[in-house]
């Protein structure tokens, strides 16, 4: 979202705080009341975070609020497409690293804004179609989440891919062109490029149960019965008047996949009934035992993208709303978290098959020349994914193939950031244009997807 976008809300007409509830969580109390949001959220095991405009950090009404009252930054405009690729093959961070560095300067983390969507791009993607298009985009992913690698608490790699109304299908758009499976594509490319990264889907108009919350959800749980890399769904809830009455409820149900959900966008139509409803988020975040945040779009109001609505929880002054207070109460008044050490699987209504889980891969050192691989798998019964780090000798690679010899019965059904000869037996994995040429010392990492069982696989590599 940002403030060249035509304004579109999801007002529902249903009354505010008839929230569900019914969910499993595990519990703490806490015996303080935090007296910022930033403190009283990461009491909780939360953040509150603030979507930033770069150019506003030179303001210091602006930058006093930001860094008391939160501790989670995210980029209004500064990590999108146009304006970290400007032109094919040039990539420029100057906006991205400046926020990354205020952030690490304030203890805050770094939401990242958006990798992939189908607005904003610079007028050379808008202008490609096709294979040439999706080979740009993952390049794009790549770059971009390497360039960012361990400084992003998660990621909004997809945004805004499904269609509005009644259908629940994919919106169209050069993108969705590409392929069907453009979207896991993308997550597989940043899950190769950021380890550490939590990989989010983002989208706008699926504050309740309806149509296209059911589209993206049923895309979540294909992603996890697959083992597609997929670790929080966004909800931006840019909102009117009301609440939707289920809107706890669907966060629940994507929860039970085994994901996280995170508040992302929040803003609220100001009137007599908006500390209520930022008031009614906030308690649904809480009771949802795997929504890890919130992030309201902007600090105050006259930075808002939606103009005379005043949507934010401050004034242009700096003054705190009543809208400010409520959030602080919910917060303050909400049940704290113990996170899981793992991430569970899906439970209603969810795949037969258990998300699979994923052992650190080890990482044999470069040698003097030529290349080196390691595999780790995911696997679950019937099938797997594997990923594939390659790592340059001291003498660099101006391209590389790495070979694997699969098991008996297994076969080889989906590849990203290579090309692959052969599908069962000993299949050669071959570098993309955008991955080849690694310095020396330098490691790039592609992955294959397959039926069967990888297990006991060791990749060879060779250089050229």
């Amino acid at each position: 979202m940002n403030h060249k976008r035509v304004l579109r809300l999801a007002v529902t007409v249903a009354a505010t705080g008839a929230l569900a509830a019914g969910m499993t969580m595990t519990l703490t109390s806490t015996a303080s009341a935090g007296t910022t949001l930033k403190a009283s959220a990461a009491e909780k095991g939360r953040y509150f975070g603030a979507a930033v405009a770069g150019q506003k950090l030179s303001d210091n009404t602006y930058v006093t609020i930001l860094n008391r009252e939160f501790n989670s930054v995210v980029a209004e405009n500064d990590m999108k497409w146009d304006a970290t690729e400007p032109q094919q093959g040039r990539f420029v961070y100057t906006g991205g690293d400046r926020l990354v560095s205020h952030a690490q300067a304030n203890g805050q983390s770094v939401r990242g804004h958006a990798l992939l969507w189908y607005q904003q791009q610079p007028g050379w993607a808008q202008n490609m179609s096709g294979s040439a298009l999706r080979s740009a985009m993952i390049n794009h992913v790549t770059q971009v989440a390497t360039h960012f690698r361990g400084k992003i608490h998660s990621w909004d790699v997809v945004n805004e891919a499904f269609a509005d109304g009644n259908s629940g299908a994919r919106r169209d758009s050069n993108l969705q062109r590409t392929g069907n499976d453009w979207i896991e594509a993308a997550f597989y490319a940043a899950r190769a490029a950021d380890p550490g990264a939590k990989l989010c889907y983002n989208d706008y108009n699926t504050d309740g149960i309806n149509a296209k919350s059911t589209g993206i959800y049923n895309m979540v749980r294909d992603f996890r019965s697959r083992g597609v890399p997929i670790d929080c769904v966004g909800f931006q809830s840019h909102l009117g008047t009301s609440l939707a009455s289920d809107y706890q409820a669907n966060l629940q149900r994507f929860a039970d996949l085994g994901v996280d959900v995170q508040i992302t966008e929040l803003d609220v139509m100001s009137g007599g009934n908006q500390a209520n409803i930022f008031a009614g988020v906030t308690r649904a975040c809480m009771n949802v035992s795997r929504c890890t945040g919130i992030t309201t779009w902007g600090v105050r109001d006259c930075d808002s993208w939606r103009g005379s609505d005043n949507a934010l929880l401050f004034e242009c002054s700096g003054n705190k709303k009543a809208a400010y207070t409520s959030v602080l109460n919910a917060l303050n008044a909400g049940p704290g978290i113990t996170p899981s050490p793992t991430t569970p699987g899906p439970t209603t209504p969810g795949p037969t098959t258990p998300p699979p889980t994923t052992p650190p891969p080890t990482t044999p050192p470069p040698g003097p020349d030529g290349c080196t691989a390691s595999v780790s798998l995911n696997s679950w019964t019937g099938g797997f994914v594997a990923s594939v780090k390659v790592t340059a000798g001291s003498a660099g690679t101006n391209g590389w193939n790495v070979s694997v010899t699969l098991p008996g019965g297994a076969s080889v059904t989906n590849t990203w950031s290579a090309t692959a000869s052969g599908s069962t037996g000993t299949v050669r994995f071959t570098n993309v244009n955008y991955n080849g040429r690694l310095g020396a010392g330098q490691v790039t990492e592609f992955g294959f997807q397959g039926t069967g069982s990888a297990a006991g696989v060791t990749p060879t590599c060779t250089a050229s």
